[in-house]
């Protein structure tokens, strides 16, 4: 992307993505959107809820009386989670999975026997991210990043959609990032191969392109679920502090709370206003934005789009082979 292009898009951070980005959007939000909501019997699966805005959307959720899986990484940070969200949202149904993904078999064998086990899932939050600044493959050839922002991403989604299709209001929310727009599909390229030297935060970007097309194409497949991808802004969060420290202490005294930050996840999750919005589109502060900045030339073709989509396919049933399942 240009240099032009780049500093357009960190411009419109400074004025949208801030704090005060979030304050001033704010201001026309329908203040009744999620007073009183009451999700009691629901079901809600929100991935890296350990922490910053998973955390506080699995809060925010289990307080409305909604049945929450927490899924993390890490099991003495996601049992504190767990009980955490528990207590202070007085909601005993909040379960924690310990899973990490950026192990593809373990993710699928996760999501086979989640659907096996439970009878109910409503809304899928693909919150969890990784920024990894180092180039690391695992056995399978899955670079590190990849695996959990993209292709951990594609086996939830295929996997549970049979569970969630048999909800009366069924939703799968994407946690993308603005980043994103400096960014056009390499579809060529998606493990970041030909990226030399490796930079993990356009590595980051561009899988963040790719979960926004993943929703589109995902809105095509299934026309009977919402499917929807957003954009947090420039949360303080722990992820934040520690993968880009720089950005962090350059910027902290502009960033958006965590909860600011999870303020549209709630609301895609729980909100009537939000069922009414076509599948498909990329929110930024309860509202559809566009996916592109104007003159950036980063729109990808629908052979790209389709490659996109059947190369995951593949993968998938690579993991699918690996795992002994046909």
């Amino acid at each position: 992307m240009s240099f032009f292009s780049k500093t357009v898009w960190f411009l419109k951070g400074l004025k949208e993505y801030t704090k005060g980005g979030y304050e001033a959007a704010a201001k026309n939000f329908n203040l009744n959107d999620l007073v009183n909501s009451d999700v009691h019997g629901a079901s809600y699966m929100i991935t890296g809820a350990n922490s910053g805005i998973g955390k506080v959307a699995a809060l925010e959720i289990a307080k409305c009386g909604g049945t929450v899986h927490l899924v993390c990484r890490n099991k003495e940070r996601g049992e504190a989670a767990a009980s955490e969200i528990k207590q202070l949202a007085n909601n005993e149904s909040v379960f924690l999975h310990v899973v990490d993904l950026a192990k593809p078999v373990d993710v699928h064998k996760f999501t086979t026997n989640f659907v096996k086990g439970q009878n109910k899932l409503d809304v899928l939050i693909n919150n969890a991210g990784c920024m990894n600044h180092e180039r690391k493959l695992d056995t399978f050839g899955f670079e590190s990043n990849f695996a959990t922002n993209t292709l951990a991403v594609h086996i939830l989604t295929k996997g549970l959609l049979p569970l969630i299709e048999q909800s009366s209001d069924p939703r799968v929310i994407m946690v993308s990032s603005g980043g994103m727009l400096t960014e056009k599909l390499k579809v060529a390229d998606l493990q970041s191969e030909k990226m030399k030297p490796f930079d993990g935060t356009s590595a980051y970007a561009q899988q963040k392109r790719q979960q926004v097309i993943m929703t589109e194409m995902y809105a095509q497949q299934s026309p009977n679920v919402k499917f929807s991808s957003m954009h947090p802004g420039w949360a303080d969060t722990i992820a934040v502090q520690q993968s880009m420290p720089s950005f962090h202490a350059r910027m902290k005294n502009k960033l958006r709370t965590a909860e600011q930050g999870a303020d549209t996840i709630v609301w895609l999750a729980l909100s009537p206003s939000a069922k009414s919005i076509p599948s498909g589109k990329f929110f930024q502060d309860r509202k559809p934005v566009a996916t592109h900045l104007p003159l950036s030339w980063t729109q990808a073709s629908d052979a790209d789009r389709n490659q996109l989509m059947n190369s995951l396919d593949d993968m998938l049933k690579q993991v699918k082979d690996t795992a002994g399942d046909s």
